[in-house]
Parts: structure tokens; C-alpha cells; sequence
């Protein structure tokens, strides 16, 4: 091939790879509320072909040390005993261009908080897949995206669902050399937004990050001095601007 066609298909293959659905779901961190027990979910396809979406959800357990682990759901088809989260559909058809929502439905214990990842996965429809479409339509997708080289990415988030009685009490420890937070209540709380800057002078910083802490855990840093440290702490509804300097 010479130089000519390579730089060609070079500029095309961008083009290819773009074609067919691309969904995307907003945040990647969303939280129920204890009052609450469904949340709708919006799944959007930035695309130019349908995007057929499954949605599976598994719950996060973490060890004593803190490892988190993902496990399955149990058994929910008798509805006396569901725990866990559901998603209604499991099952989304999203038009190019266009969006559709699941809800969120959370049935079982609500004492303590708990933490479930949730997946949306762009599948090529196949029969067992349980989606509304005929056979012959089935077929005519394949066909339509087997024409590019098609990457069907999803998408992985992570859902807070805080206890019914949910209980904020964030413990502040400012001393001479560290700062921390301490989550003494029972439902998480966000560090966001944390900024590490150089004082007078906000083009030396380091980049911004976000820390969910669990209830019984920390964020705690050390203090420089000729820095000074930015972030907003919220406590579900609630938010705080933070100013620390070192």
C-alpha cells in the first residue's frame, strides 16, 4: 500500500469507528435518597444507529480492611423476598439521537447504607436477549453495523442508596500539619472538587479529584506550606465551600 492510500484510510477509519450507537448515561455517581425508593436513569445515543442497551447491576460489598468486592444479586423472582436493586426495563431501545430512562426500583433493608454498580451495556440484539424486535429487523441491524468497525462501549456506574433514616455528622480535625474529615455519620458524604494550589497563584495545581467517604472513614491530607487546599463537602443535599491553607 503506498503512502498516499495509507493516510487515506487512516483519515477514514475515525469515521468507521464512529458509526453506530453511542450512548451515554450523565453522572457516573448517583445517589437515592432515604425518602426515596426509585430513581429514573436517562441513557442517551449520540449515534447514528439505535443503541439496544442491557442494564445489569451487581451490589458492592466491602471487607473489613475496606477491599470492595461485586457480587450477584440473589434470586428475585419471588417479589416477598427481593432485596436489592431492579432496574425497570433491564431492556432499553434507544433511537439514534434520542434517550430513554429505567427507574431505579431499591425493595429491601434499609438500615445501613449500600452500594451497587450498575452497567449499561450496548449488545448486538441477539434472540435470548429478550428485546421487542422482529427477526428479519434482528438481521438488517447486524448487517448495518457488520459494514464498519464498531465499538459498543458502555458504561459503569455506581449507585448510593442511604439508609432510610439517613444521619449526617461530619467531624472537621485542622491541625498544625494535617487536615481531616471524618465520616461519624451513616451515609456517605463527598469531598468534590478537592484542589491542591500553589498560594497566589492558581496555575500551579495539581488536578482535581473527587473522594466519596463511607460512614466510619476519613479524608485526611497533609498541609504544605505555601499551599492552600479548595473543596466543596456535601452532605447529600447539602454543600459546604472549604478554604484550608497550609
Amino acid at each position: 500500500m503506498n503512502v498516499r492510500w495509507t493516510l487515506l484510510l487512516a483519515a477514514w477509519l475515525p469515521l468507521i469507528a464512529q458509526a453506530g450507537p453511542a450512548i451515554n448515561v450523565g453522572v457516573v455517581y448517583d445517589y437515592l435518597e432515604g425518602d426515596k425508593s426509585t430513581y429514573l436513569k436517562r441513557v442517551f445515543n449520540g449515534g447514528d444507529a439505535t443503541a439496544f442497551v442491557k442494564i445489569n447491576i451487581l451490589e458492592i460489598v466491602y471487607d473489613a480492611d475496606g477491599t470492595p468486592r461485586e457480587m450477584p444479586l440473589a434470586n428475585q423472582t419471588d417479589a416477598n423476598a427481593r432485596d436489592g436493586l431492579m432496574a425497570s426495563p433491564a431492556r432499553l431501545i434507544v433511537p439514534a439521537n434520542g434517550m430513554q430512562g429505567s427507574r431505579l426500583v431499591f425493595m429491601g433493608e434499609r438500615e445501613k447504607e449500600r452500594y451497587f454498580r450498575v452497567r449499561f451495556v450496548p449488545v448486538v440484539p441477539e434472540k435470548e436477549d429478550e428485546f421487542a424486535i422482529a427477526e428479519a429487523d434482528r438481521e438488517d441491524y447486524k448487517k448495518g453495523l457488520s459494514a464498519g468497525v464498531n465499538v459498543l462501549a458502555g458504561y459503569g456506574t455506581v449507585f448510593f442508596v442511604r439508609p432510610k433514616e439517613t444521619r449526617f455528622n461530619s467531624v472537621i480535625s485542622n491541625q498544625t500539619n494535617t487536615y481531616e474529615v471524618r465520616n461519624d455519620g451513616n451515609s456517605t458524604i463527598v469531598v468534590d472538587e478537592f484542589r491542591n494550589c500553589a498560594q497566589n497563584n492558581e496555575s500551579d495545581c495539581q488536578p482535581t479529584t473527587k473522594h466519596h467517604v463511607l460512614p466510619g472513614r476519613a479524608f485526611a491530607f497533609d498541609k504544605q506550606s505555601g499551599r492552600e487546599y479548595h473543596f466543596t463537602l456535601i452532605e447529600g443535599k447539602a454543600t459546604k465551600p472549604i478554604e484550608v491553607k497550609g
